[in-house]
């Protein structure tokens, strides 16, 4: 992408982790239905070029997306789309690319949060490596005579209960809705995402309270200069903490909250 379109759709990546810094948000749900209108906008070559038309405006294209989208998918998904539709588009098929490209990001984005990101990268450099060195199975997967359910089911009896849950959904999707590209370059394309997200370290941060603005940011600073890599915050609020905040950064916890302070008073009270 190129200009108007690669800063829309690094606006659209920003508003999908803030979605998914929320730990109660299901990125795994985002994934399907960002997928859903992927294929909507994908079919519907007139939809996709009214919301991408910069004659319109970005309220009126947001307006159109909601009363589209509204009872067929989550707020989550309507309001990400409305906000991609705001933003200009060098091409109207970017925002499809882009919204593609979101829904990969969510699974992802789900494989990180069950700490299995990974494993979904191997997995998928290795699948890529089977594709290459087996032409039955790759013209198996790329027959335009064969139906999506065909393909699906071939992958899932290949991939089922030895793959994690979100390499299989990637690799079906991009099988079954390959959309002009080659299979190697699309498992190229997941496995170049995939190493983007793990080089970001991600800290689960809980608080009692919501963190401000300027808390985040000062927090992110710390600890990028502490693992000396850029830092993620998944933010968490619990008010078991009773103020301070909780950090974990892989294995390892950095405990500052009153409860523990308490609780190691107690313990030294007793010894």
């Amino acid at each position: 992408m190129n200009g108007a379109s690669r800063e829309a759709l690094a606006a659209a990546r920003e508003s999908l982790d803030a979605l998914t810094d929320n730990t109660s948000a299901d990125a795994t749900k985002l994934a399907d239905e960002l997928a859903a209108v992927t294929t909507l906008l994908d079919r519907e070559v007139s939809l996709r070029r009214v919301l991408t038309d910069p004659a319109q405006s970005g309220e009126a294209k947001a307006e159109l997306a909601q009363r589209l989208l509204s009872g067929q998918v989550g707020g989550a998904t309507v309001d990400l789309v409305s906000g991609m539709v705001r933003s200009r588009w060098s091409r109207s098929r970017d925002l499809v690319d882009a919204t593609e490209e979101l829904a990969n990001i969510a699974d992802l984005t789900a494989a990180q949060k069950a700490g299995a990101l990974d494993s979904v990268e191997d997995e998928l450099f290795r699948f890529g490596r089977i594709v290459s060195s087996s032409n039955e199975l790759r013209s198996a997967l790329t027959d335009k005579a064969a139906t999506a359910t065909a393909k699906g089911e071939l992958l899932r009896s290949l991939l089922g209960g030895k793959a994690h849950a979100s390499t299989e959904r990637l690799v079906v999707r991009l099988v079954t809705q390959p959309r002009g590209r080659s299979l190697e370059a699309g498992l190229e394309s997941l496995s170049k995402l995939a190493a983007a997200r793990r080089d970001r370290m991600v800290a689960v941060v809980t608080s009692a309270v919501p963190l401000s603005d300027q808390q985040k940011q000062r927090l992110g600073a710390v600890l990028a200069k502490l693992y000396g890599r850029q830092m993620h915050l998944n933010l968490d609020v619990d008010p078991a903490v009773l103020g301070g905040i909780t950090v974990q950064v892989g294995d390892e916890v950095i405990n500052g909250s009153i409860a523990e302070r308490l609780d190691e008073a107690t313990r030294r009270l007793a010894g």
